[in-house]
């Protein structure tokens, strides 16, 4: 049996199922990712009658309903979207967003003397010989005599039988033929999500949650495409406040539904910790609700999949959509929200620089909702929720097969309980052998976004460590502040000394410092500065350090797990003071584990 069907439709009709919602374009409300040039050059192809690739739908399968008759499903859009929204935006000049958030419009002039399509700008909009946006020709707002005659005006000495034969062509590009491919509606949601990822191998990379949102917004009986624009709105308020101002204006139905009403303190609020896209916010509410971790699930039980008769059913269908709903509810409220972050923050990790997997951050929001919704007391709560959230990053657990792993994650803690499952996974993963060899050996890089390193740093705010060699300045206030990371062998040093790049930015000889400190430690070895600072104290004379006293020198050497020896040490030393601050520096992360 074929898997499919291949039809030609003009770009005309493809064009009227977007508009008519036959078929769902959700990543018209998101970044587009084309830039101009290559809807200039889809246009170009449409015109010169050469292949533009093919459009790929899947119909929705058909769902038992109560009364037993079948409902006709609408079409999801599997592949295609940029090609369509390039479409929308040059020929029906609909307005996209750039990756800013920015409402834009894209506009294609012609030339019709040369044959010629390109992206307006300056030097075409006050040249006579271009035609500065083709959609009002194609869209028949204007006609075709007049923008003759127009043009023939600003060119008189131009051919008028070529310039009418090129317009009338321009005007037939809403004929030309784009190729469909539908998918047979009695696939099965698993082969559908396998020819969705085989196709998206290439190009512009879309995920499942890229189908669900087209399938969501695809739904308008459950309310899905409202959820749609819950997701979208949500983050997008994230980084573009002024936007309140277009959904009060141009969605009155979004602005007086309490989709709106959950969200609009986003408005208002702010968030430079977590930043969840689309992806992020449907896998914490689905995993959250569902327990389960893999997309192509959540379409089929969108779908009304019965996992046991395997038919589809009106009744799952419907009920599925009321919890995602839920889900979607309980991610945005504000109180959840914010706690969360005051609970991530409180851990050290207070900038999102420090943590390196989203999904670390998604799966521990998850686990946060799931033990507020059963009835943990909120010290539990935030103790199980930190040390996931710390432990994933660690072991590095959603590095690699993410899917596979909130999926397995999320089902064990439903069956043995949050207690039992975290202590299975310390005992696997954060053994003796972790913390003295393991961490160690993770901390052996020259690499900043390496989690052991960012971890450290997320101890040393914790515990409000000070900044090396200062009295009263925090690592944190640094952090937030993008201070100085100071080497404590400097670079320069090192390299005069003929040690390598790679050997030179080891993370073990980093440290926060202030800028003055820095710049006046300059190139000497550790054994020449600190000698300095210490005379600086016996002499009380505050300049490289802002240190008074031995003892506070001290503490701060060891606030900064710093090994003594480095008051004597020269770059004959450098390796092995390496390899006794890892061993510190580990250290640190365990008893800061500990506590949490």
């Amino acid at each position: 049996m074929s898997k499919y069907s291949v039809q030609q439709q003009p770009v005309e009709t493809l064009l009227t199922w977007v508009k008519s919602g036959d078929i769902a374009i959700p990543e018209i409300q998101r970044p587009f990712v084309w830039n101009a040039t290559r809807v200039r050059d889809l246009i170009d192809s449409l015109y010169k009658g050469f292949p533009v690739g093919y459009i790929i739908t899947w119909r929705n399968p058909d769902v038992k309903l109560k009364n037993g008759s079948l409902s006709a499903g609408r079409k999801v859009l599997i592949d295609g979207q940029q090609r369509i929204t390039a479409l929308t935006a040059a020929i029906v000049g609909q307005r996209v967003l750039n990756n800013n958030y920015k409402e834009i419009y894209i506009r294609i002039a012609f030339n019709p003397l040369e044959e010629k399509f390109d992206v307006l700008n300056k030097a075409y909009e006050n040249s006579p010989e271009w035609i500065n946006s083709i959609n009002p020709i194609i869209n028949d707002e204007i006609t075709i005599t007049k923008a003759i005659r127009e043009y023939m005006t600003q060119n008189p000495g131009a051919d008028e039988d070529l310039v009418e034969e090129r317009i009338e062509n321009l005007k037939r590009i809403k004929n030309k033929q784009v190729g469909i491919i539908e998918l047979d509606p009695s696939l099965d949601i698993d082969t559908v999500t396998e020819i969705f990822i085989r196709i998206n191998q290439k190009g512009v990379v879309l995920s499942n949650a890229d189908f669900v949102m087209s399938k969501i917004a695809a739904d308008e009986k459950h309310g899905g495409n409202k959820m749609r624009k819950l997701v979208d709105y949500f983050c997008r308020f994230i980084v573009d406040k002024d936007f309140n101002k277009h959904i009060i204006d141009n969605d009155k139905e979004f602005y007086n539904h309490e989709y709106y009403q959950a969200i609009k303190w986003m408005t208002t609020g702010s968030d430079d910790l977590y930043v969840p896209d689309y992806i992020d916010f449907l896998r914490v509410a689905y995993t959250y609700k569902f327990s389960r971790g893999k997309f192509s699930d959540l379409v089929a039980l969108l779908s009304g999949r019965n996992f046991e008769t395997r038919a589809y059913e009106d009744e799952i269908s419907e009920h599925s959509y009321q919890m995602l709903s839920d889900g979607l509810l309980d991610f945005v409220n504000q109180t959840n929200y914010q706690r969360f972050l005051m609970l991530v923050s409180s851990t050290g990790l207070i900038s999102e620089k420090l943590i390196s997997s989203k999904n670390s951050l998604n799966f521990s929001y998850t686990l946060y909702l799931k033990l507020r919704k059963d009835g943990f007391p909120e010290a539990e709560t935030q103790h199980y929720v930190k040390r996931w959230l710390i432990m994933s990053l660690l072991i590095g657990r959603y590095s690699g097969s993410s899917e596979s792993m909130i999926d397995e994650d999320i089902k064990q803690i439903n069956v043995k309980g949050i207690a039992a499952y975290l202590t299975q996974m310390e005992q696997t993963h954060l053994g003796q052998g972790f913390w003295e060899f393991g961490l160690v050996n993770d901390l052996e890089t020259s690499s900043i976004n390496n989690n052991a390193y960012n971890v450290y740093l997320a101890a040393q705010c914790n515990e409000n460590s000070t900044a090396f060699l200062a009295k009263s300045m925090k690592i944190r206030s640094l952090i937030e502040q993008r201070g100085d990371i100071h080497h404590l062998f400097p670079k320069k040093y090192l390299s005069a000394k003929n040690f390598s790049q790679k050997l030179y930015n080891q993370v073990a000889n980093f440290v926060y410092t202030e800028q003055s400190t820095n710049i006046k430690i300059g190139m000497m070895a550790p054994n020449q500065y600190m000698a300095k600072v210490k005379a600086q104290i016996d002499n009380r004379v505050l300049d490289i350090s802002t240190l008074d006293s031995e003892e506070a020198l001290h503490e701060n050497l060891l606030q900064n797990d710093i090994p003594l020896s480095i008051m004597d040490a020269d770059e004959s030393f450098y390796e092995e003071f390496l390899k006794e601050r890892r061993l510190l520096m580990a250290q640190k992360i365990k008893t800061y584990y500990e506590r949490l």
